[in-house]
């Protein structure tokens, strides 16, 4: 029997790392031993207190039924907390949080509650592909806008300024950005407030990286008069190594965390309320936690460079977050071929830039998630396979 897929499903194609991992599997299968360097999943796990509250409070018979919509009054304060004490911003638990199943959904309920067919929303190349994506499963348009080197990973708001964006009502910005690792500053931050608010568009903010491999910790909600124009998503899944427990955040006024819950709030039936409690317990550790973290990543890093220059690549040491971002040599065509020759001949996985968008082909994209054993062995087979 034939059935046809919804006209929306046009154009969208299964996420890249799905059918890379399908393919790593088989190879795996046959023998071949793949290191994968290419997925930001924490190997690490969450602190200790962390996993007891969650077995404490989940062997208790009156935690397993439907939970609120808007989240665990608990959570909601701990997430309110959380930015004050590491954003210097202000949030109403009551009004101006909401907490989600992983922030990835959360790019999809924004996109779902402001888009219809015809609007438009700006996506940054390179940048994270679920964005675009999502647009389009909203019935909107993406329209991307360039980032390079050049200009520091950020936007030229003042040539996006004079295009056309009478149809724009969403923004979708990253910082630190993935893939580049591009840090934000106070003064594009202003900018990108002020660009909202003359051209009447909404900037989303995506925001999970802030607290890897960097120590000052920033929310585009600090800049004054932020929450007029500005949704920001968070998580736990990098800062916590909480990937798979799927808990997020979007921070927001009163009005736009309403507008988004009615599209939410028909998606799903709340979250699993020790796995909220856990969280909470997550968001009050201290500096001594994300020191240790780091610290770990940081001893990465320095082997995922030897590996990168090994490989000829050009790389910033400056950029932050759980990935490195490098250019590939001119002798290679694109990131692609760079990242099928290590695969093949090496037995090594690491992310071609071009699935970030036109703006990545020259580059690659390598993860910090592994143990500094695991990339040492990367940069024996590649010196052994690869590089002669």
């Amino acid at each position: 029997m034939q059935i046809k897929t919804s006209s929306r499903l046009e154009g969208i194609g299964e996420y890249y790392f799905s059918q890379k991992l399908r393919e790593i599997d088989t190879l795996n299968k046959e023998g071949k031993d793949i290191l994968n360097l290419g997925i930001g999943s924490p190997d690490l796990p969450p602190h200790p207190e962390v996993i007891r509250v969650l077995q404490e409070t989940a062997a208790q018979p009156n935690v397993h039924a439907y939970q609120s919509y808007k989240g665990s009054p608990v959570l909601r304060k701990a997430v309110s907390n959380w930015y004050k004490q590491w954003y210097a911003v202000e949030l109403d638990p009551e009004t101006e949080i909401l907490p989600l199943i992983g922030s990835k959904e959360g790019i999809m309920h924004i996109c779902m509650t402001y888009l219809d067919k015809g609007d438009e929303a700006l996506i940054p190349d390179p940048g994270y592909p679920t964005y675009s994506s999502a647009v389009k499963l909203a019935g909107g348009t993406p329209v991307t806008y360039t980032l390079s080197a050049e200009h520091n990973w950020q936007p030229d708001l003042v040539a996006l300024g004079k295009t056309d964006l009478s149809k724009v009502k969403l923004m979708w910005v990253n910082y630190p950005h993935m893939p580049t690792g591009q840090l934000p500053s106070v003064s594009f931050f202003e900018e990108l407030i002020a660009f909202a608010k003359k051209h009447n568009l909404l900037i989303c903010h995506d925001n999970p990286y802030s607290f890897i491999l960097n120590e000052e910790p920033v929310s585009l909600l600090s800049v004054p008069g932020a929450k007029e124009v500005v949704l920001e998503l968070n998580s736990l899944s990098k800062s916590s190594n909480m990937a798979g427990w799927r808990v997020g955040m979007l921070a927001a006024s009163k009005e736009r965390i309403e507008e988004v819950l009615r599209f939410k709030s028909n998606m799903d039936s709340g979250m699993f309320l020790p796995v909220q409690l856990a969280a909470a317990k997550a968001l009050e550790l201290g500096k001594d936690w994300y020191d240790s973290i780091n610290t770990i990543y940081a001893q990465r890093r320095e082997k995922v460079f030897e590996l990168l220059s090994l490989l000829n690549c050009d790389y910033s040491k400056q950029q932050v977050g759980m990935f490195v971002w490098a250019a590939i040599p001119d002798s290679y065509t694109d990131g692609f071929a760079l990242s099928d020759e290590v695969l093949y001949g090496a037995s090594v996985f690491i992310t071609p830039g071009g699935i970030f968008g036109e703006a990545g082909k020259k580059y690659i994209r390598v993860s910090l998630c592994g143990s500094v054993e695991k990339f040492e062995e990367a940069i024996r087979r590649i010196k052994t396979s690869v590089t002669k």
